[in-house]
């Protein structure tokens, strides 16, 4: 009986030892203790109120940092420097919140033209991005612009035969009025360069294809009267000297 006793009781020992190991084995060590502690929030930015009316990336930090009286780093590379900002009225807002609000406000969709005639749709933003990290008063932001890289126009040159519309009496100036007319009324900027050649008399022009097309329509117009019947006593044309017009 007694012997029983003292077995039943090595045995409990013996169970209360294994306990309190696995509860030595469970308790996390210093380092484990300081991995395990809650994330530090994130430094609170500066809220502020700003009244831009509008200007470049360069006038714009210097609204902000006026409006909350401390410095900004950021980065306006030299091809952006002259890029123009809305105007941005907000009130109670931070860097991020003011930044996020230009990205939209940025964003506009436009149509290009193409060499071959035809537009293609074209989207473009801007405003300050920062370069990560956690976010303060004292990160640091980079203005970018975001916009296609389009290929840089292709011009061809055409020659056209004036002779006919000569012989009727057309002069080159009007030829040339009438299309730089017709140009003028599409809102074109870029004309084509058109120069002519009185030994031959060839109307030369240089330009991008689409806009080129607007001489072949010009010419069109006046087939009716080249291949008309040559009026008796017609003026004889007025050739200029060949020179760019």
């Amino acid at each position: 009986m007694n012997r029983y006793i003292k077995m039943t009781n090595i045995t409990v020992l013996a169970v209360l030892l294994a306990m309190a190991s696995a509860l030595a084995d469970d308790k996390p060590t210093t380092n484990e203790a300081k991995t395990q502690e809650p994330p530090r929030p994130p430094e609170a930015l500066t809220k502020f109120d700003l009244d831009f009316k509008g200007g470049t990336p360069k006038e714009l930090i210097a609204a902000v940092q006026k409006a909350t009286g401390k410095p900004m780093n950021a980065i306006i590379p030299d091809e952006y420097a002259n890029v123009s900002i809305p105007e941005l009225k907000m009130r109670n807002v931070n860097t991020i919140q003011l930044f996020a609000a230009l990205d939209q406000a940025s964003r506009k969709s436009e149509y290009v033209k193409n060499s071959d005639g035809s537009y293609s749709p074209l989207n473009t933003s801007c405003g300050f991005r920062n370069i990560g990290g956690t976010l303060s008063d004292n990160s640091v932001w980079y203005f970018y612009v975001q916009k296609p890289n389009l290929p840089p126009p292709t011009k061809t040159c055409r020659f056209y035969a004036l002779g006919p519309y000569l012989d009727l009496g057309i002069s080159i100036d009007d030829i040339t009025t009438a299309i730089k007319t017709g140009a003028k009324m599409l809102g074109e900027t870029d004309e084509p360069t058109m120069s002519f050649h009185k030994d031959t008399r060839l109307l030369i022009a240089v330009g991008e294809p689409s806009r080129l097309d607007i001489i072949d329509s010009a010419l069109r117009a006046l087939q009716q009267t080249a291949h008309a019947p040559v009026r008796p006593g017609a003026a004889k044309s007025k050739e200029k000297s060949g020179q760019e017009q």
